[in-house]
């Protein structure tokens, strides 16, 4: 859905449910990418993230694991309750008590003083996170020319990952988790910075045809469920990756300069998904990104060398960006209501939740390999449950 209409900016910072604004001004599209950006402001840098826990609050790898896996249980639960509340109230209103709850947290983050403390507040951190990611997407999708800004922003996010996990290992020397977390807390508080630029509602309402009686009740269910698994395999490498080099005996600034030239080569993902755009298909991108992401995981097992482990998790990584715009695109198509991509963003959230909790309870009986074993699996899997839905779009097409 867009929005073209041309109108100024709203009345006031908290504007209301009638103001409008043009949301397609550079001013407002600059406004969204920045807090689509916030949202994940950890996640993506997750591995980086992990490595501090374990190396400098002395926690276990199962813990981090775990304290990780709140904060993600913390984005799926907004991502899931926000389809009940989303456009009942003041898209900003809702969008600055995400951001100070997101703030907030971080800093109080660095008085807890055990993992089970630190893992409550991570939750509550997680549900101001969540808030932020959807409103930022939502927002993003209604502007004219979605398709391009949704691969921008994309852009945008993986570009701070790449900078931030390169960064990282330095960060952390000079000023510890502390210094990290504070970080953390002063980037969401800026978003409110750019609050009076962003829409306060849809500001519009779709009045397409309904698209829902192509596809069969089992069919959609298939489908939601492969979304699920893929996210559950994502979640489950992603959290451990950094840690996985270095117990194969990487240097810890080589493991970041890897996970840093990952992060271009998904940036390059996204922008040959934005390039391609349905030239062909999205059976075909998605079986390559779906399986080669497992074929890249299948490179780590072991203990792979330096070079190894940087091709990895570089077609791991350029394959995982590759594939969200064509499933985000193929949701899309199964109703113009847009229930099921929906559901499919609060799944992936689910999905990233699930992988690191997942991890962290097998590591013991099998360390990385086992959880590496068990992604590969799951991406197989995956691509299974979505074959008939892709069949059957392709079919409609």
């Amino acid at each position: 859905m867009s929005y073209s209409k041309t109108v100024q900016v709203g009345e006031s910072f908290w504007g209301s449910r009638s103001t409008v604004i043009d949301v397609n001004s550079i001013k407002s599209i600059l406004a969204i990418l920045l807090i689509g950006v916030i949202g994940p402001c950890m996640f993506i840098v997750q591995p980086a993230y992990v490595q501090g826990l374990v190396e400098y609050m002395s926690y276990t790898d199962e813990q981090a694991g775990l304290i990780t896996s709140a904060e993600m249980f913390g984005v799926a639960l907004t991502a899931i309750t926000s389809n009940f509340v989303f456009n009942r109230f003041n898209w900003r209103i809702q969008l600055i008590v995400f951001l100070v709850i997101a703030s907030l947290g971080n800093v109080f983050s660095l008085m807890m003083q055990d993992a089970s403390s630190l893992m409550i507040m991570r939750f509550i951190t997680g549900l101001g996170s969540g808030g932020v990611m959807v409103f930022s997407f939502t927002m993003m999708g209604i502007t004219r020319r979605s398709d391009r800004n949704l691969g921008y922003m994309l852009v945008a996010i993986l570009s701070y990952g790449a900078i931030g996990l390169l960064a990282m290992p330095t960060a952390l020397s000079w000023v510890g988790m502390e210094g990290i977390l504070v970080f953390f807390s002063v980037f969401c508080f800026s978003g409110l910075f750019f609050i009076k630029y962003l829409p306060c509602s849809h500001q519009a309402h779709e009045a397409s045809e309904e698209k829902t009686k192509y596809y069969s009740r089992l069919t959609k269910f298939l489908t939601l469920c492969g979304v699920l698994v893929y996210n559950v395999a994502i979640g489950l490498v992603w959290v451990y990756m950094f840690l996985l080099g270095v117990e194969a005996g990487i240097p810890e600034q080589t493991v970041a300069n890897g996970l840093t030239v990952s992060q271009f080569c998904g940036v390059l993902g996204a922008f040959m998904a934005v390039l391609f755009e349905s030239r062909y298909g999205r059976q075909l991108p998605l079986t390559i990104g779906i399986l080669g992401g497992g074929a890249g995981i299948g490179l780590l097992l072991g203990s792979p060398p330096a070079l190894t482990f940087i091709i990895g998790v570089c077609i791991f990584n350029g394959l995982w960006n590759l594939t969200v715009p064509y499933l985000m695109a193929f949701l899309a198509d199964f109703d113009s209501k847009g229930q099921v991509v929906n559901t499919g963003v609060s799944l992936q959230f689910v999905g990233y939740a699930i992988g690191p909790a997942l991890a962290a309870a097998v590591f013991e009986t099998g360390g990385y390999d086992l959880i590496n074993g068990i992604a590969i699996v799951l991406f197989i899997l995956s691509m299974l449950l979505l074959y008939p839905g892709l069949r059957k779009q392709s079919l409609i097409k």
